[in-house]
């Protein structure tokens, strides 16, 4: 009897027979599936399985603890709402994508060497492309190849860190890192291009609007996620993360401000909630780092619910532009409801999850008397209820009516945003559920005095600045420039200027080669040839030479060309 059957084995197993079923069946294994997978996750216990020897490495598989399982458990969740979500999608192609993905990021957190990891980091890209081009759009098509080639960069960094750091210690086991090797920050920045840390953030916001609507539930859960927990895993402690943290928080609500589309918009603010979690993985305290895994966990849960709420918009309107929606809650009400459980959520308010994390993280910053990341972490705060919480609800569900008249969203997608909801409202009632399961003990209340009036305070005064300025912050069917621009743009003008200058210089070097070849075969006929001391002495010799030097030649610069 096999000791340890690794989840992702068993996930990318029956993930294989989808295309193989159609229908009822293929609806019923969807769910089945990640049931049993949540599941077997739920049974694990701490410890180590699956270790073995391969040469002189020593894999470990799967490493069962406190802080693998918190976001073990959150991606089995999401992966079995995501497919009831993604139920009525007839495309088979998507759905083993999503499960392979999945089965990646359980591979990431129940890793304990840096080996294993690699592969299921790399099984991550991969496979979550897929989720981006199976949109079938020329967008789409040049989003993906934008992901997979920033992910194929971080993957080569991280795996020229792993070799440096094997090559340096002798160990691919991951736990914390030591700061003393260089290969310490090939590591760090790998694992920061899958935060999504400004500016190596583009990636996101540039391809999760142009995924599916389904598809972009999975992205947003994952792979910024299992950033976050590698970067708790190897870099707590490290104080560049505190202010990478801060930028992502503040970088995130501003360029909401100036975003027209919905996906995109709750894109941003997927970088700025994650600036949190990267904050709190800074501080390195007990409170902050029990405070960025509960913060992911109720995270991806409320995320999941506003793109669904998003998706479900675009799916019935075919639209996902502030400027061309409005009016929409008369035709899809139980959608807008949902939504507004999310946006309640992300927003912090009291009795909802987002609440009951955030504010972990926030009040680490005030103990451990870091006055200034407390205060730009509230101004980031307010800025997150001002467009996910008001904004987007507003001109999307309310506002001017568009004219528009929707049926509301098919069944399974309502049912699995109510089980997201769901989530969201439970854990903001009952924390300790959620505290239970925390990498580290934490003596921390959140319904106090100090809390609720602080945050109550926070967001009805920006709420009455919304409403105050609501003729100011509606969309703006513009194009935002981010970071992207230089890859999108700069880059290919800078690659065929490159081309152009080396074909160039290419050309001058064979011409200048040939013009002096030219000369000296001259100055030989001159020296060497009819009536020439080597003509006269040995003139087969001398042709024979000469013709071996002009073949070298000439083979050296075909061979350049």
């Amino acid at each position: 009897m096999l000791e340890w059957i690794h989840p992702s084995l068993v996930l990318i197993a029956g993930a294989l027979l989808l295309p193989f079923l159609e229908g009822r069946s293929r609806q019923i294994w969807q769910i089945a599936l990640p049931a049993f997978v949540l599941l077997i996750l739920l049974g694990l216990e701490p410890g180590e399985y699956g270790r073995l020897s391969v040469g002189a490495l020593e894999l470990l598989p799967g490493r069962v603890d406190k802080l693998s399982l918190v976001f073990a458990y959150v991606f089995g969740i999401i992966l079995v709402v995501g497919n009831i979500y993604a139920l009525h999608v007839d495309d088979w192609i998507q759905h083993v994508a999503a499960m392979v993905y999945a089965a990646g990021a359980l591979g990431v957190v129940l890793a304990g060497d840096l080996v294993s990891l690699y592969v299921f980091w790399e099984l991550m890209v991969i496979s979550s492309v897929w989720l981006i081009w199976q949109r079938r759009t020329e967008v789409s098509y040049r989003a993906g190849m934008r992901y997979m080639l920033v992910h194929a960069f971080g993957g080569m960094l991280l795996l020229a860190g792993l070799l440096a750091h094997y090559q340096a210690t002798g160990s691919i086991a991951f736990n914390a890192f030591d700061p003393d090797g260089w290969w310490f920050y090939l590591i760090l920045v790998a694992f920061l291009i899958n935060a999504a840390v400004p500016p190596l953030h583009a990636w996101l916001t540039d391809a999760y609007p142009e995924a599916t609507v389904t598809g972009t539930i999975f992205l947003s859960a994952l792979t910024t996620k299992t950033a976050v927990y590698t970067l708790v895993r190897g870099f707590p402690g490290t104080e560049l993360l505190v202010w990478l943290g801060v930028v992502m928080a503040l970088y995130g609500v501003v360029y909401a401000v100036l975003a027209n589309d919905i996906r995109r918009l709750l894109a941003y603010h997927i970088v700025s909630q994650v600036g949190y979690m990267v904050a709190g993985v800074g501080m390195g305290t007990t409170l902050a780092l029990s405070g960025t895994a509960a913060h992911a966990f109720t995270h991806i849960l409320y995320k999941a619910l506003l793109l669904m709420g998003a998706g479900a918009v675009l799916h019935m309107t075919g639209r996902s532009k502030l400027t061309e929606l409005g009016g929409l809650y008369r035709w899809m009400p139980i959608t807008f409801l949902l939504y507004m459980i999310g946006g309640l959520s992300i927003s912090a308010f009291p009795l909802f999850s987002g609440f009951v994390s955030k504010t972990m993280i926030v009040e680490a910053a005030a103990v451990d008397y870091r006055g200034w990341v407390w205060l730009l972490l509230t101004m980031a705060s307010a800025g997150t209820f001002l467009h996910t919480g008001l904004k987007l609800p507003y001109f999307t569900f309310l506002g001017k009516d568009s004219g528009l008249r929707p049926n509301e969203a098919p069944r399974n997608m309502l049912i699995a945003m109510g089980i997201a909801a769901a989530f969201c409202f439970l854990l903001g009632v009952f924390p300790g559920a959620l505290y239970a399961l925390l990498p580290h003990e934490v003596d921390y209340h959140a319904y106090t005095a100090g809390h609720l009036l602080k945050e109550m305070q926070l967001l009805l005064f920006t709420g009455l600045g919304f409403f105050l300025l609501l003729k100011h912050v509606g969309g703006d069917p513009k194009i935002s420039l981010d970071t992207d621009w230089f890859y999108r743009r700069a880059g290919p003008v800078v690659a065929v200027a490159l081309r152009d200058a080396v074909t160039a210089a290419d050309r001058r070097v064979r011409a200048g080669s040939m013009m002096l070849l030219g000369r000296a075969l001259a100055v030989s006929r001159e020296r060497f040839g009819h009536g020439g001391r080597l003509a006269q002495s040995w003139p087969t010799g001398s042709m024979a030479f000469w013709t071996m030097v002009v073949l070298a030649v000439l083979l050296v610069l075909f061979a350049l060309q």
